[in-house]
Protein backbone atom coordinates (compact mmCIF):
# COMPACT_ATOMS: atom_id res chain seq x y z
CA UNK A 1 0.00 0.00 0.00
CA UNK A 2 1.69 3.49 -0.81
CA UNK A 3 2.47 6.35 1.59
CA UNK A 4 -0.14 8.17 1.64
CA UNK A 5 1.78 11.63 2.15
CA UNK A 6 2.69 10.88 -1.47
CA UNK A 7 -1.01 12.00 -2.06
CA UNK A 8 -2.02 15.87 -2.94
CA UNK A 9 -4.75 15.03 -0.45
CA UNK A 10 -5.34 16.37 3.39
CA UNK A 11 -8.40 16.05 6.29
CA UNK A 12 -11.32 13.73 5.09
CA UNK A 13 -9.45 12.68 2.68
CA UNK A 14 -6.79 10.75 4.67
CA UNK A 15 -6.38 7.66 4.70
CA UNK A 16 -6.65 5.80 1.64
CA UNK A 17 -9.15 3.07 1.35
CA UNK A 18 -8.16 -0.45 0.53
CA UNK A 19 -10.43 -2.19 -0.92
CA UNK A 20 -9.99 -5.92 -2.78
CA UNK A 21 -11.37 -7.38 -5.85
CA UNK A 22 -13.35 -10.42 -4.85
CA UNK A 23 -12.39 -12.68 -7.53
CA UNK A 24 -8.34 -12.36 -7.87
CA UNK A 25 -7.96 -11.09 -4.16
CA UNK A 26 -6.02 -8.07 -5.34
CA UNK A 27 -5.62 -5.28 -2.77
CA UNK A 28 -6.31 -1.91 -3.99
CA UNK A 29 -5.76 1.61 -2.72
CA UNK A 30 -8.52 3.75 -3.01
CA UNK A 31 -8.85 7.77 -1.62
CA UNK A 32 -12.36 8.92 -0.23
CA UNK A 33 -12.47 12.00 -2.81
CA UNK A 34 -11.65 9.33 -5.85
CA UNK A 35 -14.53 7.07 -4.36
CA UNK A 36 -17.29 10.07 -4.49
CA UNK A 37 -16.12 11.49 -7.99
CA UNK A 38 -16.81 7.26 -8.92
CA UNK A 39 -20.18 6.93 -7.09
CA UNK A 40 -21.58 11.10 -8.51
CA UNK A 41 -20.29 9.43 -12.05
CA UNK A 42 -22.34 6.31 -11.35
CA UNK A 43 -24.94 7.50 -10.00
CA UNK A 44 -24.26 5.58 -6.71
CA UNK A 45 -24.50 8.89 -4.33
CA UNK A 46 -27.09 11.13 -2.67
CA UNK A 47 -27.85 14.64 -4.42
CA UNK A 48 -29.28 17.26 -1.80
CA UNK A 49 -31.18 20.25 -4.21
CA UNK A 50 -31.63 23.21 -1.92
CA UNK A 51 -35.01 25.25 -3.20
CA UNK A 52 -37.40 23.20 -5.50
CA UNK A 53 -38.66 25.99 -7.45
CA UNK A 54 -37.77 27.13 -11.00
CA UNK A 55 -34.14 25.62 -11.15
CA UNK A 56 -33.97 23.52 -7.90
CA UNK A 57 -37.29 20.81 -9.51
CA UNK A 58 -36.44 20.52 -12.84
CA UNK A 59 -32.30 19.72 -11.95
CA UNK A 60 -33.92 17.37 -9.08
CA UNK A 61 -36.02 15.80 -11.61
CA UNK A 62 -33.33 15.59 -13.96
CA UNK A 63 -30.81 14.07 -11.56
CA UNK A 64 -33.29 11.17 -10.67
CA UNK A 65 -33.92 10.57 -14.00
CA UNK A 66 -30.10 10.19 -14.75
CA UNK A 67 -30.07 7.61 -11.84
CA UNK A 68 -29.55 9.55 -8.95
CA UNK A 69 -31.46 9.63 -5.29
CA UNK A 70 -32.27 12.89 -4.58
CA UNK A 71 -33.24 14.71 -0.98
CA UNK A 72 -34.89 17.98 -2.03
CA UNK A 73 -35.33 20.73 0.39
CA UNK A 74 -37.74 23.59 0.18
CA UNK A 75 -38.45 26.06 3.43
CA UNK A 76 -41.99 26.19 1.86
CA UNK A 77 -44.24 23.85 3.67
CA UNK A 78 -46.96 24.12 0.96
CA UNK A 79 -44.89 23.34 -1.96
CA UNK A 80 -43.50 20.46 0.07
CA UNK A 81 -46.80 19.21 0.50
CA UNK A 82 -47.76 19.62 -2.91
CA UNK A 83 -45.00 17.67 -4.33
CA UNK A 84 -45.47 15.18 -1.84
CA UNK A 85 -49.35 14.79 -2.79
CA UNK A 86 -47.66 14.60 -6.84
CA UNK A 87 -48.59 17.53 -7.61
CA UNK A 88 -46.33 19.70 -9.66
CA UNK A 89 -45.91 23.52 -8.35
CA UNK A 90 -45.04 24.72 -11.92
CA UNK A 91 -46.73 25.18 -14.79
CA UNK A 92 -43.99 23.64 -17.42
CA UNK A 93 -43.07 20.86 -14.79
CA UNK A 94 -45.53 17.84 -16.08
CA UNK A 95 -46.38 15.96 -12.90
CA UNK A 96 -45.81 12.72 -14.15
CA UNK A 97 -42.26 12.85 -13.84
CA UNK A 98 -42.33 14.15 -10.10
CA UNK A 99 -44.87 10.49 -9.59
CA UNK A 100 -42.28 8.75 -11.77
CA UNK A 101 -39.27 10.01 -9.66
CA UNK A 102 -41.30 9.10 -6.18
CA UNK A 103 -42.44 5.76 -7.38
CA UNK A 104 -39.12 4.67 -8.52
CA UNK A 105 -38.20 6.09 -4.72
CA UNK A 106 -35.68 8.60 -6.05
CA UNK A 107 -37.08 11.39 -4.85
CA UNK A 108 -37.87 12.16 -1.59
CA UNK A 109 -38.64 15.97 -0.19
CA UNK A 110 -38.56 17.67 3.07
CA UNK A 111 -38.55 20.86 5.22
CA UNK A 112 -35.94 19.42 7.81
CA UNK A 113 -32.87 20.84 7.40
CA UNK A 114 -31.13 18.73 9.55
CA UNK A 115 -31.52 15.93 6.68
CA UNK A 116 -28.87 18.27 4.60
CA UNK A 117 -26.41 16.60 6.46
CA UNK A 118 -26.83 13.13 4.51
CA UNK A 119 -26.77 13.46 0.89
CA UNK A 120 -23.31 13.45 -0.91
CA UNK A 121 -23.53 16.26 -2.75
CA UNK A 122 -25.62 19.62 -2.20
CA UNK A 123 -27.11 21.86 -5.39
CA UNK A 124 -27.87 25.22 -4.07
CA UNK A 125 -30.73 26.52 -6.13
CA UNK A 126 -31.93 29.50 -4.41
CA UNK A 127 -32.76 33.20 -5.51
CA UNK A 128 -30.82 36.55 -5.93
CA UNK A 129 -33.19 38.95 -6.45
CA UNK A 130 -32.28 43.20 -6.20
CA UNK A 131 -33.10 45.14 -3.19
CA UNK A 132 -34.86 48.08 -2.84
CA UNK A 133 -32.19 50.05 -4.50
CA UNK A 134 -31.17 47.65 -6.80
CA UNK A 135 -28.35 46.29 -5.05
CA UNK A 136 -27.88 42.60 -5.14
CA UNK A 137 -29.82 40.51 -2.27
CA UNK A 138 -27.66 37.69 -1.63
CA UNK A 139 -29.78 36.84 1.93
CA UNK A 140 -31.09 33.90 0.17
CA UNK A 141 -28.02 32.31 -0.22
CA UNK A 142 -26.30 33.62 2.63
CA UNK A 143 -28.72 31.90 4.86
CA UNK A 144 -28.85 28.59 3.29
CA UNK A 145 -24.56 28.58 3.52
CA UNK A 146 -25.85 29.27 7.32
CA UNK A 147 -28.18 26.75 7.67
CA UNK A 148 -25.65 24.26 5.95
CA UNK A 149 -22.87 24.89 7.80
CA UNK A 150 -24.86 23.65 10.72
CA UNK A 151 -25.01 20.41 9.22
CA UNK A 152 -22.04 20.23 7.06
CA UNK A 153 -20.08 16.84 7.59
CA UNK A 154 -16.59 15.92 5.61
CA UNK A 155 -16.74 14.50 2.69
CA UNK A 156 -19.33 17.01 1.08
CA UNK A 157 -19.56 18.44 -2.30
CA UNK A 158 -21.33 22.03 -1.74
CA UNK A 159 -22.22 23.43 -5.48
CA UNK A 160 -24.15 26.72 -5.57
CA UNK A 161 -25.95 27.34 -8.76
CA UNK A 162 -27.66 30.66 -8.08
CA UNK A 163 -26.75 33.70 -10.60
CA UNK A 164 -24.61 36.39 -8.81
CA UNK A 165 -21.69 38.59 -9.21
CA UNK A 166 -17.89 37.13 -9.53
CA UNK A 167 -16.51 36.50 -6.05
CA UNK A 168 -19.77 35.35 -4.26
CA UNK A 169 -18.93 31.79 -3.83
CA UNK A 170 -15.43 32.46 -2.83
CA UNK A 171 -15.73 35.52 -0.77
CA UNK A 172 -19.39 35.19 0.82
CA UNK A 173 -20.58 31.34 1.04
CA UNK A 174 -16.96 29.84 1.73
CA UNK A 175 -16.51 31.61 4.82
CA UNK A 176 -19.96 30.59 5.85
CA UNK A 177 -19.72 27.35 5.08
CA UNK A 178 -15.73 27.38 6.83
CA UNK A 179 -17.24 28.81 10.28
CA UNK A 180 -18.22 25.11 10.74
CA UNK A 181 -14.75 24.17 11.42
CA UNK A 182 -14.27 22.54 8.21
CA UNK A 183 -12.04 23.62 5.37
CA UNK A 184 -12.71 23.89 1.83
CA UNK A 185 -10.87 21.68 -0.23
CA UNK A 186 -9.67 19.84 2.25
CA UNK A 187 -12.72 18.13 4.76
CA UNK A 188 -16.00 19.31 1.96
CA UNK A 189 -15.54 20.97 -1.63
CA UNK A 190 -17.16 24.22 -2.99
CA UNK A 191 -18.23 24.29 -6.66
CA UNK A 192 -20.41 26.59 -8.78
CA UNK A 193 -22.40 25.98 -11.54
CA UNK A 194 -24.59 28.51 -12.90
CA UNK A 195 -28.09 27.39 -13.65
CA UNK A 196 -29.49 27.31 -17.54
CA UNK A 197 -32.50 27.15 -17.07
CA UNK A 198 -35.07 28.45 -19.92
CA UNK A 199 -38.67 27.31 -18.43
CA UNK A 200 -40.96 26.29 -20.89
CA UNK A 201 -38.25 25.45 -23.40
CA UNK A 202 -39.26 22.07 -24.68
CA UNK A 203 -35.90 21.50 -26.77
CA UNK A 204 -33.73 22.51 -24.39
CA UNK A 205 -34.56 20.79 -21.13
CA UNK A 206 -32.15 20.78 -18.02
CA UNK A 207 -30.27 17.30 -19.07
CA UNK A 208 -29.69 18.70 -22.85
CA UNK A 209 -27.87 22.04 -21.97
CA UNK A 210 -24.25 22.07 -21.00
CA UNK A 211 -23.25 23.04 -17.71
CA UNK A 212 -20.02 25.27 -17.03
CA UNK A 213 -18.13 23.94 -13.85
CA UNK A 214 -15.47 25.63 -11.50
CA UNK A 215 -14.46 24.67 -8.19
CA UNK A 216 -12.38 25.99 -5.00
CA UNK A 217 -9.60 23.93 -5.93
CA UNK A 218 -9.15 21.41 -9.35
CA UNK A 219 -10.77 18.57 -6.50
CA UNK A 220 -13.74 20.04 -6.37
CA UNK A 221 -13.96 20.97 -9.75
CA UNK A 222 -13.12 17.30 -10.70
CA UNK A 223 -16.32 16.40 -8.61
CA UNK A 224 -18.75 18.63 -9.83
CA UNK A 225 -17.63 17.46 -13.22
CA UNK A 226 -18.00 14.01 -12.53
CA UNK A 227 -21.93 15.14 -11.20
CA UNK A 228 -23.19 16.90 -13.84
CA UNK A 229 -21.76 14.72 -15.97
CA UNK A 230 -24.28 12.47 -15.41
CA UNK A 231 -27.13 14.50 -15.21
CA UNK A 232 -26.38 16.69 -18.50
CA UNK A 233 -24.70 16.17 -22.01
CA UNK A 234 -21.57 17.49 -20.94
CA UNK A 235 -19.26 19.86 -18.53
CA UNK A 236 -17.77 22.96 -19.87
CA UNK A 237 -14.80 23.23 -16.81
CA UNK A 238 -13.69 26.60 -16.53
CA UNK A 239 -9.92 27.86 -14.46
CA UNK A 240 -12.47 29.81 -11.38
CA UNK A 241 -15.07 30.22 -9.51
CA UNK A 242 -15.48 34.26 -10.71
CA UNK A 243 -15.08 32.66 -14.19
CA UNK A 244 -18.02 30.69 -14.15
CA UNK A 245 -20.04 33.43 -12.15
CA UNK A 246 -19.05 35.68 -15.15
CA UNK A 247 -20.34 33.59 -17.47
CA UNK A 248 -23.95 33.49 -16.22
CA UNK A 249 -23.97 37.19 -16.10
CA UNK A 250 -22.27 37.05 -19.43
CA UNK A 251 -25.23 35.24 -20.91
CA UNK A 252 -27.80 37.25 -19.90
CA UNK A 253 -26.24 41.00 -20.56
CA UNK A 254 -25.93 39.61 -23.53
CA UNK A 255 -29.46 38.20 -23.90
CA UNK A 256 -30.30 42.40 -22.57
CA UNK A 257 -28.31 44.20 -24.82
CA UNK A 258 -29.49 43.02 -28.12
CA UNK A 259 -33.36 42.97 -26.56
CA UNK A 260 -32.22 46.97 -25.89
CA UNK A 261 -30.88 46.95 -29.60
CA UNK A 262 -34.05 46.13 -31.43
CA UNK A 263 -36.28 47.85 -28.84
CA UNK A 264 -34.62 50.93 -29.59
CA UNK A 265 -34.73 50.10 -33.09
CA UNK A 266 -38.78 49.38 -32.73
CA UNK A 267 -38.96 53.39 -31.82
CA UNK A 268 -37.26 54.74 -35.06
CA UNK A 269 -39.02 52.06 -37.10
CA UNK A 270 -42.39 52.83 -35.83
CA UNK A 271 -41.76 56.32 -36.11
CA UNK A 272 -40.80 55.83 -40.13
CA UNK A 273 -43.71 53.94 -40.76
CA UNK A 274 -41.52 50.32 -40.98
CA UNK A 275 -43.03 46.96 -39.28
CA UNK A 276 -39.69 46.00 -37.20
CA UNK A 277 -40.28 42.73 -36.78
CA UNK A 278 -40.49 41.80 -40.64
CA UNK A 279 -37.35 43.45 -40.89
CA UNK A 280 -35.72 41.21 -38.01
CA UNK A 281 -37.57 38.12 -39.90
CA UNK A 282 -35.98 39.61 -43.13
CA UNK A 283 -32.41 39.99 -42.10
CA UNK A 284 -32.57 36.62 -39.87
CA UNK A 285 -32.23 35.07 -43.39
CA UNK A 286 -28.58 36.04 -43.52
CA UNK A 287 -26.36 32.85 -42.51
CA UNK A 288 -24.03 34.50 -41.00
CA UNK A 289 -22.80 37.66 -38.56
CA UNK A 290 -26.48 38.10 -37.39
CA UNK A 291 -28.70 36.62 -34.68
CA UNK A 292 -32.40 37.59 -34.35
CA UNK A 293 -33.61 39.06 -31.27
CA UNK A 294 -37.17 40.76 -31.23
CA UNK A 295 -38.80 43.33 -28.99
CA UNK A 296 -41.32 43.04 -26.37
CA UNK A 297 -43.21 45.18 -24.13
CA UNK A 298 -40.48 45.09 -21.42
CA UNK A 299 -38.23 42.62 -19.95
CA UNK A 300 -39.56 39.98 -17.61
CA UNK A 301 -38.68 36.63 -15.82
CA UNK A 302 -35.65 36.33 -12.96
CA UNK A 303 -32.41 36.91 -15.19
CA UNK A 304 -32.51 39.42 -17.81
CA UNK A 305 -33.87 42.15 -16.17
CA UNK A 306 -31.64 41.49 -12.86
CA UNK A 307 -28.27 39.96 -13.81
CA UNK A 308 -26.90 42.87 -15.53
CA UNK A 309 -27.65 44.90 -11.94
CA UNK A 310 -25.27 42.39 -10.53
CA UNK A 311 -22.36 42.97 -12.28
CA UNK A 312 -22.56 47.08 -12.52
CA UNK A 313 -23.33 47.07 -8.75
CA UNK A 314 -19.96 45.13 -8.59
CA UNK A 315 -18.48 47.47 -11.11
CA UNK A 316 -19.14 50.61 -9.25
CA UNK A 317 -17.60 48.55 -5.95
CA UNK A 318 -14.00 48.77 -8.13
CA UNK A 319 -14.72 52.40 -9.81
CA UNK A 320 -15.70 50.80 -12.98
CA UNK A 321 -18.11 52.09 -15.17
CA UNK A 322 -20.81 50.33 -17.52
CA UNK A 323 -22.45 52.61 -19.49
CA UNK A 324 -23.55 50.34 -22.10
CA UNK A 325 -25.12 48.03 -19.73
CA UNK A 326 -26.89 50.59 -18.28
CA UNK A 327 -28.18 51.91 -21.20
CA UNK A 328 -29.85 48.95 -22.49
CA UNK A 329 -31.38 48.74 -18.92
CA UNK A 330 -32.96 52.25 -19.04
CA UNK A 331 -34.14 51.41 -22.67
CA UNK A 332 -35.75 48.05 -21.78
CA UNK A 333 -36.88 49.38 -18.54
CA UNK A 334 -38.49 52.44 -20.72
CA UNK A 335 -40.79 49.76 -22.48
CA UNK A 336 -44.08 49.16 -20.73
CA UNK A 337 -44.75 52.90 -20.97
CA UNK A 338 -43.78 53.37 -24.66
CA UNK A 339 -46.49 50.50 -24.86
CA UNK A 340 -49.10 52.82 -22.72
CA UNK A 341 -48.47 55.65 -25.13
CA UNK A 342 -49.08 53.31 -27.93
CA UNK A 343 -52.52 52.79 -26.78
CA UNK A 344 -53.23 55.96 -25.72
CA UNK A 345 -52.44 57.39 -29.53
CA UNK A 346 -54.50 54.72 -31.08
CA UNK A 347 -57.37 55.40 -28.70
CA UNK A 348 -57.58 59.32 -29.65
CA UNK A 349 -56.20 58.32 -33.19
CA UNK A 350 -59.41 56.21 -34.12
CA UNK A 351 -62.11 56.64 -31.67
CA UNK A 352 -60.96 60.27 -30.58
CA UNK A 353 -60.44 59.48 -26.81
CA UNK A 354 -57.84 59.28 -24.02
CA UNK A 355 -56.90 56.90 -21.35
CA UNK A 356 -58.95 58.55 -18.48
CA UNK A 357 -62.20 56.44 -18.15
CA UNK A 358 -60.92 53.85 -21.22
CA UNK A 359 -61.71 50.46 -20.70
CA UNK A 360 -58.68 48.02 -21.10
CA UNK A 361 -58.16 44.67 -21.13
CA UNK A 362 -54.25 43.00 -20.95
CA UNK A 363 -54.00 39.95 -22.51
CA UNK A 364 -51.06 37.73 -20.71
CA UNK A 365 -49.52 38.87 -18.16
CA UNK A 366 -47.03 36.25 -17.87
CA UNK A 367 -43.37 37.19 -18.35
CA UNK A 368 -42.77 34.94 -21.48
CA UNK A 369 -45.75 32.89 -22.58
CA UNK A 370 -46.76 29.05 -22.36
CA UNK A 371 -45.51 29.59 -18.54
CA UNK A 372 -47.28 30.45 -14.93
CA UNK A 373 -44.17 32.62 -14.06
CA UNK A 374 -45.19 36.59 -12.93
CA UNK A 375 -41.56 37.39 -11.41
CA UNK A 376 -40.80 40.69 -13.33
CA UNK A 377 -43.50 40.45 -15.72
CA UNK A 378 -43.99 44.02 -17.76
CA UNK A 379 -47.40 43.32 -17.72
CA UNK A 380 -48.09 43.98 -14.32
CA UNK A 381 -45.96 47.74 -15.08
CA UNK A 382 -47.93 48.17 -17.62
CA UNK A 383 -51.53 47.88 -15.71
CA UNK A 384 -50.06 50.36 -13.01
CA UNK A 385 -49.35 52.88 -15.65
CA UNK A 386 -52.76 52.86 -17.31
CA UNK A 387 -54.48 52.86 -13.77
CA UNK A 388 -52.13 55.85 -13.00
CA UNK A 389 -53.68 57.15 -16.47
CA UNK A 390 -57.42 56.68 -15.13
CA UNK A 391 -58.01 53.65 -17.15
CA UNK A 392 -60.31 50.76 -15.95
CA UNK A 393 -57.93 47.30 -16.59
CA UNK A 394 -58.88 44.23 -16.56
CA UNK A 395 -56.23 41.18 -17.51
CA UNK A 396 -56.97 37.43 -19.03
CA UNK A 397 -54.34 34.71 -18.83
CA UNK A 398 -55.29 31.08 -18.68
CA UNK A 399 -52.37 30.46 -16.32
CA UNK A 400 -53.49 33.37 -13.42
CA UNK A 401 -57.37 32.78 -12.57
CA UNK A 402 -56.55 35.28 -10.03
CA UNK A 403 -52.79 37.23 -9.23
CA UNK A 404 -51.39 36.29 -6.51
CA UNK A 405 -49.67 38.97 -3.93
CA UNK A 406 -46.16 40.35 -5.34
CA UNK A 407 -44.04 42.99 -3.69
CA UNK A 408 -44.02 45.41 -6.28
CA UNK A 409 -47.61 44.82 -7.42
CA UNK A 410 -49.42 44.16 -4.06
CA UNK A 411 -52.59 46.24 -5.31
CA UNK A 412 -53.54 43.64 -8.12
CA UNK A 413 -53.25 40.86 -5.24
CA UNK A 414 -56.39 38.46 -5.96
CA UNK A 415 -57.87 40.05 -8.63
CA UNK A 416 -59.42 38.04 -11.56
CA UNK A 417 -59.26 36.52 -14.54
CA UNK A 418 -61.56 37.28 -17.41
CA UNK A 419 -62.58 34.85 -20.21
CA UNK A 420 -61.60 35.72 -23.86
CA UNK A 421 -65.64 35.70 -24.78
CA UNK A 422 -67.00 37.88 -27.66
CA UNK A 423 -69.64 39.42 -24.66
CA UNK A 424 -66.35 39.95 -22.44
CA UNK A 425 -64.35 41.58 -25.47
CA UNK A 426 -67.36 43.92 -26.54
CA UNK A 427 -67.21 45.35 -23.32
CA UNK A 428 -63.18 46.75 -23.72
CA UNK A 429 -62.50 49.82 -25.48
CA UNK A 430 -58.94 48.09 -26.43
CA UNK A 431 -56.61 44.59 -25.78
CA UNK A 432 -52.95 44.92 -25.41
CA UNK A 433 -51.72 41.86 -26.12
CA UNK A 434 -48.49 41.23 -23.36
CA UNK A 435 -47.72 37.77 -23.42
CA UNK A 436 -48.27 35.53 -26.47
CA UNK A 437 -49.81 32.13 -25.05
CA UNK A 438 -50.78 29.52 -27.82
CA UNK A 439 -53.98 28.55 -25.42
CA UNK A 440 -55.47 32.33 -26.42
CA UNK A 441 -57.92 32.56 -29.44
CA UNK A 442 -56.33 35.10 -31.43
CA UNK A 443 -58.68 34.46 -33.70
CA UNK A 444 -61.91 35.19 -31.53
CA UNK A 445 -59.77 38.15 -30.41
CA UNK A 446 -59.79 39.94 -33.35
CA UNK A 447 -63.18 39.07 -34.48
CA UNK A 448 -64.59 40.83 -31.03
CA UNK A 449 -61.91 43.47 -29.89
CA UNK A 450 -62.57 47.55 -30.94
CA UNK A 451 -58.80 48.03 -31.06
CA UNK A 452 -55.70 45.72 -30.87
CA UNK A 453 -52.06 46.72 -29.76
CA UNK A 454 -50.02 43.63 -30.00
CA UNK A 455 -46.41 44.44 -28.59
CA UNK A 456 -45.25 40.30 -29.69
CA UNK A 457 -46.41 40.24 -33.17
CA UNK A 458 -48.62 37.41 -32.02
CA UNK A 459 -51.59 37.72 -34.30
CA UNK A 460 -49.53 38.56 -37.43
CA UNK A 461 -47.41 35.50 -36.82
CA UNK A 462 -50.71 33.34 -36.14
CA UNK A 463 -53.33 34.83 -38.26
CA UNK A 464 -51.24 36.58 -41.18
CA UNK A 465 -50.28 40.25 -41.88
CA UNK A 466 -53.37 40.57 -44.61
CA UNK A 467 -55.52 39.20 -41.36
CA UNK A 468 -54.43 41.08 -38.58
CA UNK A 469 -53.92 43.96 -40.87
CA UNK A 470 -56.03 46.27 -38.49
CA UNK A 471 -53.86 45.58 -35.65
CA UNK A 472 -51.57 48.34 -34.10
CA UNK A 473 -47.85 47.14 -33.13
CA UNK A 474 -46.30 48.01 -30.11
Amino acid sequence: MPDTDDVALAGWARPAMVTVDAASGTAATVHPIDDLAERLAGANALIGVVGLGYVGLPLALSACEAGFEVLGFDISPERVATLREGRSPLSHIDAGRINAATAANRLDVTTDPRRLADPDAILICVPTPLGVHREPDLSFIEQTARTLSKVLRPGQLVVLESTTYPGTTRDVVKPILEASGFRSGTDFFLAYSPEREDPGNHDFATARIPRVVAGDGEDARRLASALYNRIVSRTVPVSSLEAAEAVKLTENIFRAVNIALVNELKLVFTALGVDTFEVIDAAATKPFGYMPFYPGPGLGGHCIPIDPFYLTWKARELGVTTRFIELAGEVNCAMPQYVVDRLREELDRRFGKGLSGARILVVGITYKKNVGDLRESPALTIMECLERRGARVDYSDPYFPTIPPTREHAAFAGKASVPLEAYTLARYDAAVVVTDHDEIDYSRLLRFSKLIVDTRNALARRLGEEEARMVAKA
